[in-house]
């Protein structure tokens, strides 16, 4: 069986819930197109993170590698162009707060996605929910677990990796009171859009 890995990750910082989980979820366990979805749930934190989706790959063995994070304030579906190799950032759930890290020494300064996030973008818009490709997944966990999923890929013929960030939740928006937010029903439709996209590049 094909397999999709699809990770999100648990609260962090002022945000009390995050959607990304909801998402996950949901669509564990689902079959598109032949695909089987596995979704994984992430710590927030740099070095426990980054050994999970280790294992995680290890364990599935997926062909596609999609990471969901959310981005508080953005009001898009934004799949990611650009991985750096750089940890830096507020502190994770335990405390942690690099400066100025690298994630690998003497790795690649970047990777570039190869999802089909133009594709991904289009689909969305063509669907109706607003949506754009971003050029930077920032310095923090979400950059780095892209980061780490890229590196797999890179190494495995034929894997697909990347990151999409996505906005709050309704709820999260009524929680947190100065973001936007979207219904969670669409948010689940968007990455699920996401997902078909990319199977069918994988499989053309």
């Amino acid at each position: 069986m094909t397999k999709i890995l699809l990770t999100g990750f648990v609260p962090f910082l002022d945000y009390k819930m995050n959607p990304t989980m909801q998402i996950v979820e949901k669509l564990n366990g689902e079959m598109m197109d032949g695909y089987e979805i596995v979704g994984r749930i992430l710590s927030v934190d740099f070095q426990q993170s980054a050994e999970q989706l280790k294992q995680y790959i290890a364990d599935i063995k997926p062909q596609i590698i999609i990471s969901l994070g959310l981005a508080g304030g953005r009001f898009k579906i934004t799949p990611e162009r650009i991985a750096i190799n750089v940890k830096d950032g507020e502190p994770d759930n335990n405390g942690y707060s690099p400066v100025d890290e690298s994630i690998y020494d003497g790795g690649a300064d970047a990777y570039i996605t190869n999802l089909p996030i133009r594709n991904i973008v289009n689909r969305l818009c063509k669907e109706g929910y607003p949506a754009e490709i971003s050029n930077t997944a920032g310095t923090y966990l979400c950059n780095n677990i892209m980061y780490e999923g890229l590196v797999y890929a890179k190494q495995h013929e034929g894997v697909r990796a990347g990151f999409i960030h996505i906005p709050a939740s309704f709820d999260l928006a009524i929680q947190h009171g100065k973001i936007p937010g979207w219904n969670i029903r669409d948010l689940i439709t968007c990455i699920k859009l996401c997902i078909e996209e990319t199977i069918r590049a994988t499989n053309d």
